[in-house]
């Protein structure tokens, strides 16, 4: 844009337009509703201009309400000295304006974005005057709205009178951008840098986390993804995907790096194939200069993208939102946390609602586990006073903080609460457990064991191709949320394979037994379960164990695998797994009672190379086996 002008064609044509800040703002009355631009879009000049036409005229009008959806550090208006001229309404609550919405000298109008513009439509919300920023018209005279679409195109289209600041600085967006100069009642050319967003720096949390939800985002699947350090630290290790698409309400910067390395094309895309869409932009000046006039690129107003009957059309769509806390039975807050409010509703339900009904959609809340500097645990009991719920508990699908991955859609309040756990910080992980008992969420009698000895050991999982009979298996340890499918297996085993592993003719295994091997410490004994399929569909199909013996320096060890799959090398695999573990323990060898009928299991003991000693002893082998 650089170098470009307003032909002067058009200055003349439009001279009526190319009026002075005072005698545009001399149109604004008392009570009169001003719109302002969004985000990085927002028109910074009009709108300081606006607070000196104020300045110099304190009574040139009164009581005016200004509608605003994020601003990014320009916001004169809710200056204590204008309260008499202006009052803040925002659609969702930003930096700049949060201490005036706290202190009740602003307010918060909360609402889905997707719903704005119905508001403006219908006159619920009248709009008298809109602020907005476009960049050079063309030679038709169409200037576009540029980085941000959302309510704007909606706000100029209904206000009374639209005042323009014409920016060069403004890349041209394609999509459903474009305004006519006969759209304006004013234009005021001014060229000035757009508001610019840096990508915050990676932390081992949002480092981590992002690596836990990688593995939740398929190739070919189309994502919607927030703004922050989490949406940033999964964009970062989403670079080995393939064939990705995006339909999102905000383009970042981390969006236009995966486009740029080909792993974002969008050729899969059920909808708007070919096209990365989205409503508004909160990049940097590098950003900015790529969306410019670029046809991969379409932006759309917020009640399209952010429609979650638009959404529900995309198929493998994958919702990835963040929150400031969420409660044991899956209610989730992204907006206020103890009556303060620090953002607003915004996009984030439109877009997990849509994503949840989508074919092959998936919904991801990812969130640190803690605030604070590790002081407080984002995970609780039950939200707090004055936290509002932005989710319901049949929003969620997966939830992921940087201790691993919560799957709730189908889980019962108590399964819910042992899966959110398991993926709270360590630290807290003990007074959650306190807290569910006494809210009856869990077992009252739930078995917990903290510290480095109840910490689940995720640097020792596995995944393992079964050459012989073609499976593919992720071996792990067990952990405290993993009762519901030790059962699953234990029951699902027939009376023959149940006896041979417990060597017992009883057939029921309540809970008080079936948390003995998911409540471990792993210092001392390690239970590893051989399973297939995701977080939504997990099966165990083996279990081994072992625990240690201090005296001999030895373990017991024992293995059951699900009848259907006898003798295709799970056993097996779960053995040399176990003799692995036990050897960097430095344990000596193994010990194992095996019914002397059960030759499958002997054989897997015999071709591990163990020098073993067995002894007969009421039809069953008492055996030894040294590690060579």
């Amino acid at each position: 844009m650089k170098g470009k002008r307003i032909p002067e064609r058009m200055r003349r044509r439009y001279r009526e337009k190319f009026a002075s800040l005072d005698d545009i703002f001399g149109n604004i009355r008392r009570g009169n509703r001003i719109f302002v631009g969004t985000g990085c879009g927002e028109p910074r000049h009009l709108v300081n201009s606006l607070a000196s036409y104020i300045d110099a005229h304190p009574k040139a009008f009164f009581g005016a309400e200004i509608f605003h959806v994020w601003s990014l550090g320009v916001a004169p208006y809710a200056d204590s000295r204008f309260r008499d001229n202006f009052r803040h309404n925002s659609f969702f609550v930003a930096d700049a304006t949060r201490a005036a919405v706290n202190q009740g000298a602003a307010d918060y109008t909360p609402v889905f974005l997707s719903n704005v513009p119905r508001l403006f439509a219908n006159k619920l919300v009248p709009i008298d005057i809109a602020l907005v920023q476009t960049s050079l018209p063309d030679a038709h005279g169409y200037m576009s709205l540029g980085i941000s679409i959302d309510i704007v195109k909606s706000a100029v289209e209904h206000a009374s009178l639209v005042i323009a600041q014409i920016n060069r600085e403004m890349p041209r967006v394609l999509g459903d951008t474009f305004v006519h100069f006969d759209d304006l009642d004013f234009v005021v050319p001014y060229d000035e840098p757009l508001f610019e967003i840096k990508e915050p720096a990676p932390t081992p949390v949002s480092d981590k986390i992002g690596e836990y939800i990688a593995r939740l985002v398929q190739d070919g699947d189309t994502i919607q993804v927030g703004y922050g350090n989490i949406p940033n630290g999964v964009l970062r290790n989403l670079n080995k995907k393939n064939d990705l698409g995006v339909h999102s309400e905000l383009l970042t910067s981390g969006i236009m790096d995966l486009m740029k390395k080909g792993v974002v094309n969008n050729r899969l895309k059920s909808l708007n194939r070919g096209k990365t869409v989205a409503s508004f932009c909160m990049a940097d000046r590098a950003t900015y200069g790529m969306i410019d006039d670029n046809p991969a690129i379409e932006f759309r107003r917020i009640d399209y993208t952010n429609d979650p009957l638009v959404i529900a059309r995309q198929r493998n769509m994958t919702a990835i939102n963040s929150a400031l806390e969420i409660d044991l039975t899956g209610q989730v807050s992204a907006e206020s946390v103890r009556g303060t409010f620090f953002s607003g509703v915004g996009g984030q339900t439109d877009f997990m609602r849509g994503a949840h009904l989508a074919p092959g959609g998936k919904t991801i809340l990812a969130l640190p586990s803690t605030a604070d500097d590790g002081t407080v645990s984002r995970i609780v009991p039950a939200l707090q006073s004055g936290s509002g719920v932005t989710l319901h508990r049949g929003d969620l699908q997966y939830v992921v903080s940087e201790f691993g991955i919560a799957y709730l859609h189908g889980k019962n309040i108590r399964e819910r609460a042992m899966e959110l756990i398991s993926i709270a910080h360590p630290d807290f992980r003990a007074e959650l457990i306190r807290e569910a008992k006494k809210r009856n969420l869990i077992y009252r009698d739930q078995a917990f064991i903290g510290g480095r000895k109840g910490r689940y050991p995720e640097e020792l999982e596995r995944f393992r191709h079964l050459t012989r009979s073609g499976l593919d298996i992720k071996l792990r340890p067990v952990n405290i949320n993993d009762e519901p499918l030790i059962k699953d297996i234990l029951y699902a085993l027939s009376d023959k394979s149940l006896y041979r592993r417990f060597i017992s003719v009883r057939k029921d295994i309540p809970h008080e037994r079936l948390q003995d091997f998911v409540v471990i410490d792993y210092t001392s004994e390690m239970v590893l379960l051989a399973t297939e399929g995701g977080e939504e569909n997990e099966r165990i199909l083996g279990m081994g164990q072992y625990g240690i013996d201090e005296s001999s320096h030895t373990a017991d060890v024992a293995l059951v695998v699900r009848d259907e799959y006898h003798n295709r090398g799970i056993g097996t695999a779960l053995l040399e797994y176990l003799y692995e573990l036990a050897r960097k323990r430095g344990l000596h060898g193994f010990t194992a009672e095996v019914i002397i009928e059960n030759d499958p299991m002997l054989r897997v003991f015999e071709k591990m190379g163990f020098d073993i000693e067995k002894r007969k002893e009421e039809g069953v082998y008492e055996m030894k086996m040294a590690f060579k």
